[in-house]
């Protein structure tokens, strides 16, 4: 895979702009829907760390397409990856995309970005301060993936490290691991490509630089080692005895894992195997072998790969579910039991799930909903239907509020992750037993004017009761709101 992933950002690099004959518009319209409420950051997992590739242009900001042509295709219908994003071939410098990327960045409850940078000065290089600004407002930190530019020598990262802590350390955004001395974080790709890293004595004490391999002889003055490779993930080789060497003389263990992988589009011709994504099953085993002890887990670090790497196909960020047609695109249908549009976002809602089971201890601790019929807490089981029986607050009384898009939320149960669903398409009393959001499992979050909250289901445009006066389970059947219609919202 390196030496495929090597040919390919290579290419890129190589490639020069070309004028698009496609008049200048804007984004497509799923571009400019309004970017979903930012999370409280301490709702985000600084140890789960995502790759991030702000290097796509089109005509509407950048003035031609840059990387979608990838593999000799014509944007915007044709690009080169074998899945389409939701937001069409957009482009990386607009404000729009950016702070959709945040959006959804934070609803997987991933903290931490990692910026794919080309040097000083590079296309990417220009964007970094559009990029942390979106980030910090919400709540997301931002470290570097140093790639490997044409003239990239050991000293010169020395200079690019000291430069990237200089330009935007100061930067609200600016990751600092403060479990490792608050230490800014770069990851460096094909580090292999150089021998001799003993420049790297000269910023090692205040910064964590990572080495992409599992090889314990190549590591020598790095401060810790990461795969990105989404195909070993599957299996993890070297795995345990890269953790077991980083724990030993600590160091930090970021292992790589990827929802699949597929650059068919990308890169015609090739040979690279292909990581089907098995409806989801695929991440999971990668999350598993990240977080197992049979394979070195729990590590300091989980890294994704990726958010948007479309060329390689190892996106989470939302693919459309009616990509165009004639290209033998691909789509996330059937991920995690969901089909159509609420597929799109499955894997973002699977990465929050993985995340806060990495990271409990940095979780909201939630929100509790208190029936004003009967002043009890709603609770949640594995199986059982909820129901407004609790006089105090525990782990089945605790919920994540998550921003499902469209003025919709969706309630993750604290106590398994799993979403509530109206389940039945409403005809059923409300269950907390799906893993991604979909149709049954968004609710329009209603004010009430004497400061409760009311939940009207999106799939039948009905009002969630505690019926029976709390007595029964809560159910959404209601067509308007009266005293058994009305929660309160409780934090601890």
């Amino acid at each position: 895979m390196l030496r495929k992933i090597q040919f390919i950002r290579s290419a890129v690099a190589a490639m020069l702009m070309v004028a698009a004959a496609w008049a200048a518009t804007p984004p497509p319209a799923q571009a400019a829907q309004v970017a979903q409420a930012a999370l409280p950051p301490g709702a985000l997992a600084s140890n789960v760390h995502i790759f991030y590739y702000p290097w796509y242009g089109s005509p509407a900001v950048n003035g031609s397409y840059r990387h979608w042509q990838q593999g000799g295709h014509t944007p915007p219908q044709a690009v080169g990856a074998d899945l389409y994003p939701v937001l069409g071939a957009y482009d990386s410098g607009d404000t729009r995309v950016i702070d959709q990327h945040m959006a959804w960045i934070a609803r997987a409850g991933v903290g931490v970005l990692v910026y794919s940078w080309w040097g000083q000065g590079s296309y990417e290089d220009t964007l970094v301060t559009r990029v942390m600004d979106a980030a910090a407002r919400y709540g997301i930190r931002v470290a570097w993936h140093l790639e490997p530019y044409g003239t990239r020598t050991a000293a010169s990262t020395v200079s690019d490290i000291n430069y990237i802590n200089s330009r935007y350390g100061g930067h609200p955004a600016y990751y600092r691991d403060a479990a490792h001395g608050n230490r800014a974080a770069f990851y460096v790709f094909e580090s292999l490509r150089v021998t001799d890293w003993s420049a790297l004595e000269q910023v090692r004490a205040g910064n964590i630089v990572l080495a992409q391999t599992t090889d314990t002889t190549k590591v020598a003055n790095f401060g810790g080692m990461y795969t990105y490779d989404g195909i070993a993930g599957a299996t993890a080789p070297g795995w345990a005895n890269a953790s077991a060497f980083c724990k030993a003389n600590g160091l930090v263990w970021a292992p790589s894992i990827a929802p699949g992988y597929i650059d068919d589009r990308a890169v015609p011709g090739n040979t690279t195997p292909t990581v089907t994504r098995d409806n989801g099953a695929a991440y999971d085993r990668q999350w598993n072998n990240a977080l197992g002890t049979a394979t070195g887990g729990p590590p300091t670090w989980v890294s994704i790969t990726s958010f948007n790497e479309w060329h390689e196909g190892s996106v989470i960020e939302p693919a459309s579910s009616t990509p165009p047609g004639g290209h033998g695109y691909q789509t996330f249908n059937g991920a995690y039991g969901l089909t159509g549009a609420a597929a799109e976002t499955a894997y973002l809602d699977r990465t929050r799930y993985w995340a806060d089971r990495f990271n409990p201890t940095q979780a909201d601790p939630g929100t509790s909903l208190r029936a004003t019929v009967n002043s009890r807490y709603v609770t949640a089981s594995d199986t059982a239907p909820l129901i407004a029986n609790s006089t105090a607050i525990g782990a089945g009384q605790r919920f994540d509020v998550v921003d499902a898009g469209g003025g919709q939320v969706a309630l993750r149960a604290k106590l398994n992750g799993r979403y509530v669903a109206a389940e039945n398409a409403g005809a059923a009393p409300l269950v907390a037993n799906r893993t991604s959001i979909g149709a049954w499992e968004r609710f329009t979050m209603v004010r009430n004017s004497d400061g409760t909250v009311s939940f009207r289901a999106a799939v039948n445009n009905r009002y969630v009761v505690a019926d029976n006066a709390g007595a029964a389970p809560l159910i959404a059947n209601r067509t308007a709101i009266g005293p058994w219609e009305r929660f309160n919202l409780v934090t601890s």
